[in-house]
């Protein structure tokens, strides 16, 4: 796996250039083309032999080569189809074996299954989706243990908040159901092309058991919803259709030992699930 070759800036515009491809915003293509970056992000994602990584938008091949360096099992997910059908040249030019590697031409947040079991998620994720698909992945892919990816550093703010920042919502909110997110280090707007006009941050998961069923799951997630969309609003308010009148939602909220003043920032995943449980009950 060692003697398996990376991509150099050069090469990584000479196949756009061989392909005709002209990056697409649309797609959120930014690739990286620093290999030093793609190194890195296999380190902290800790990849060895063992593994079975799912890689998302590996567009022109940087990363998934870096990915081919410590494992022998990649199963690669790109929407574009040009790059998905030269992926697999680029690795065989590059020293992996053929079957070291497995593409899907798809969108990520169509998949539903995959063979192989995974184990670990790595990818520069396109920026526009990078939540949901993130999010179709933990809630799909249980074997799927750890990961990092590569997102807006916005967005990477927001996923590892913990309950009453300024960045705290539905992203670290609905993530924390399956797994404990961390914030690692930034990345440069340098080591992309093109060169996005937004930073960019890397973010550690680790998976735990779900912390319910799915219905309980289903019923927290809108509580959720509700309380982000109305960012402002008490939770009183918030919650009165729910239970009837703000008077009935101010009850329920204090039954479970929430100030019924407060707003959604302020709860932690298991307090919106504590809420949920209290609906059933009324």
């Amino acid at each position: 796996m060692t003697s398996v070759t990376l991509l150099g800036a050069t090469e990584i515009r000479q196949i756009a250039e061989e392909l005709d491809l002209h990056p697409s915003k649309g797609l959120g293509q930014n690739f990286v083309i620093d290999s030093n970056t793609c190194q890195k992000i296999v380190r902290l994602a800790v990849v060895d032999q063992n593994d079975h990584v799912v890689e998302i938008g590996p567009g022109l091949g940087s990363l998934t080569l870096a990915l081919l360096q410590a494992t022998s099992k990649v199963t690669a997910i790109e929407i574009d189809q040009r790059l998905a059908d030269r992926l697999g040249v680029t690795v065989a030019e590059h020293g992996a074996a053929a079957a070291t590697l497995s593409v899907i031409n798809d969108d990520a947040l169509h998949i539903t299954s995959l063979d192989g079991s995974p184990t670990k998620l790595v990818a520069n994720l396109p920026y526009n989706v990078s939540v949901p698909v993130l999010l179709n992945f933990l809630e799909r892919f249980p074997t799927i243990t750890s990961g990092v990816v590569m997102v807006q550093r916005e967005v990477a703010e927001r996923l590892a908040a913990a309950p009453g920042g300024k960045d705290y919502g539905v992203p670290s909110a609905k993530a924390a159901w399956w797994s404990d997110l961390f914030l690692l280090d930034s990345v440069s707007r340098s080591v992309f092309w093109p060169v996005p006009n937004v930073d960019s941050a890397l973010v550690k998961f680790v998976r735990h058991e779900p912390l319910g069923d799915e219905v309980l799951r289903r019923k927290t997630f809108d509580l959720i919803d509700r309380a982000f969309g109305q960012r402002r609003k008490m939770l009183r308010a918030i919650y009165a259709d729910i239970y009837g009148s703000s008077g009935a939602a101010e009850a329920a909220l204090s039954a479970v030992g929430i100030d019924p003043t407060t707003r959604g920032e302020s709860l932690s995943i298991r307090q919106f699930m504590a809420i949920a449980r209290e609906v059933d009950r009324r």
